[in-house]
């Protein structure tokens, strides 16, 4: 992934995606060739002479300032993953350009594997960037059955997302959820282009999958913190579960994802039916029972 380019494309799917009524602008009649903002009116909005958001928007970003990069994201009404999008790149395009590194294998220290079984009426699991998962605790297994136990390997929400067919039963909400997924990942690229595991895994989607490769090209980005994920799972089916992303500071790059819901709801009675099941499954000794993730494969590792 080039910064220069990854720069330039996200101010130019930036300002396509506003009209100039939406930035305030008066609309003028006759026809327009762009249905959003021209790069004149980004400059007007943005306090930047013409030439200077045209050279900006060709990918040259060298010297750019933070004042500069804060109208900028203003002019277009950025959001706030799109403004820490925009910070990233211009980060990363200043930054020059070197051959990405050897990912090192994540690593889920004894101590947080502790606190993930200790949660035993919560399904929790640990993720790294990437979104690979990489602990979890008994209900965790359970409740991400699917994933963990998919064919595409090693288990990551992205690979399951667009490369398992089941992923459209698991998802109710499968569109949004797959949009979402992008948007995380474009995020983490824009923050680290050189993380080769990252570059290698959006390599192999874009290739494998269609849906993937155009929802990629849309340069949405977003932070996931917390949410509603709705659920058709395989043994309790569907259940709708609230979700916090608890990032993990002294484990940089983790992330855990916690499951709740309301007490006396259905579905807390399917979670506590599936907490039920998982303790059965995994003391008759099945042998996927105990299904845990493992690490992410090193660079050039076969997926």
């Amino acid at each position: 992934m080039d910064a220069r380019t990854e720069f330039r494309d996200f101010l130019t799917s930036r300002r396509a995606r506003i009209t100039p009524a939406q930035a305030g602008l008066p609309v003028s009649g006759g026809n327009r060739r762009v249905t959003g903002l021209r790069r004149e009116e980004v400059a007007l909005l943005a306090g930047v002479s013409a030439d200077y958001y045209i050279k900006l928007e060709r990918g040259n970003a060298r010297g750019v300032s933070g004042s500069v990069l804060e109208a900028l994201a203003r002019a277009p009404h950025l959001d706030e993953a799109e403004r820490a999008h925009l910070f990233d790149l211009a980060r990363a395009a200043n930054s020059g350009t070197r051959t990405p590194p050897r990912t090192p294998r994540p690593r889920v220290r004894p101590s947080i594997q502790r606190i993930l079984d200790s949660m035993s009426a919560t399904p929790a699991y640990v993720r790294n960037r990437r979104l690979d998962i990489l602990a979890t605790n008994r209900l965790g297994r359970a409740l991400i059955r699917p994933i963990l136990t998919s064919p595409c390997r090693p288990p990551n929400v992205a690979r399951f997302m667009f490369l398992d067919p089941a992923a459209a039963d698991y998802y109710v909400d499968w569109e949004r959820m797959a949009a979402g997924t992008v948007a995380i990942l474009r995020a983490e690229a824009g923050r680290d282009p050189h993380d080769k595991a990252l570059t290698d895994l959006v390599g192999e989607l874009s290739t494998r999958s269609d849906l993937f490769r155009t929802r990629w090209a849309t340069h949405n980005v977003h932070l996931h913190r917390g949410g509603v994920k709705r659920l058709r799972h395989p043994v309790v089916g569907e259940l709708t579960l609230e979700y916090e992303a608890l990032e993990l500071p002294a484990d940089t790059g983790l992330t855990m994802m916690a499951y709740s819901t309301e007490p006396a709801t259905p579905a807390r009675d399917a979670l506590n039916l599936l907490a039920g099941w998982a303790a059965s499954f995994e003391e008759d000794g099945h042998p996927d029972a105990r299904a845990r993730p493992t690490s992410a494969p090193g660079p050039g590792a076969s997926a």
